[in-house]
């Protein structure tokens, strides 16, 4: 029970607070305007174009929180709220998701292993579930090591994620403030949005880092057992 209450329920818990702290932040920073008044498009196209990327397309879509980078098709995608918006939340998103594209320009190489990854990382999310559940009620210790070797992708996979959008948020703060589209005092609010993003990866990686080192300790406990 402790073994399960620090490693799985913990970090579980650590995700719920990321994410209400993303939600909070974002929510409170949407309410406030930029003195400049420019919507989270002009702040990505005008950060694109200061690093000199041309080749980028701007996309809105539905939903919240939706937005993202996508450097196969070389498309930054925001959240109709952010795309439209001129809030300091809008704003400072949209950069961040610019912040991607500089890396993709500059071939980032955590970026280039994250990419690298994420074939592997989707097949390993699909069939943990089935492998996991198969492995406990069918007693098939197989099953279960697949599902450790899952839990171990998805970790590293986490743990790459990390230093590639603290890159992306360190940019796009930088970006904002050297191109004047925000005033020092609105730097505060773009980083408490940024700095609260951030924690929902930190969480991602400790959770998925407690689950793996969870069934490990479970597998190898069971194997000493039933060795003795």
């Amino acid at each position: 029970m402790t073994l399960w209450l620090l490693l799985v329920l913990l970090p579980g818990l650590l995700g719920l607070w990321a994410q209400f702290r993303i939600m909070d932040a974002y929510r409170r920073n949407s309410q406030i305007g930029t003195r400049r008044h420019i919507t989270g498009r002009e702040a990505a196209s005008l950060v694109l174009s200061s690093a000199g990327i041309r080749n980028v397309a701007i996309e809105s879509q539905p939903g919240e929180l939706t937005d993202h980078y996508d450097p196969t098709r070389k498309v930054l995608v925001l959240s109709e709220p952010n795309y439209h918006g001129t809030s300091l939340a809008a704003v400072g998103v949209a950069a961040h998701e610019a912040g991607h594209a500089i890396q993709d320009k500059v071939n980032y190489p955590l970026l280039r292993a994250r990419m690298g990854l994420v074939p592997v990382t989707q097949i390993s999310s699909m069939i943990l579930p089935f492998v996991i559940l198969g492995g406990i009620f069918l007693h098939a210790l197989g099953l279960v090591w697949i599902g450790i070797g899952c839990y171990l992708v998805l970790t590293f996979f986490q743990l790459i994620t990390l230093p590639v959008e603290f890159d992306a948020s360190r940019r796009a703060k930088a970006e904002l403030a050297g191109l004047g589209l925000i005033d020092r005092d609105e730097a505060v609010g773009v980083r408490e949005t940024l700095d609260a993003a951030a924690w929902t990866y930190v969480a991602a990686f400790i959770a998925s880092l407690g689950n793996l080192l969870y069934l490990l300790l479970q597998v190898t406990g069971s194997s000493r057992s039933n060795n003795d």
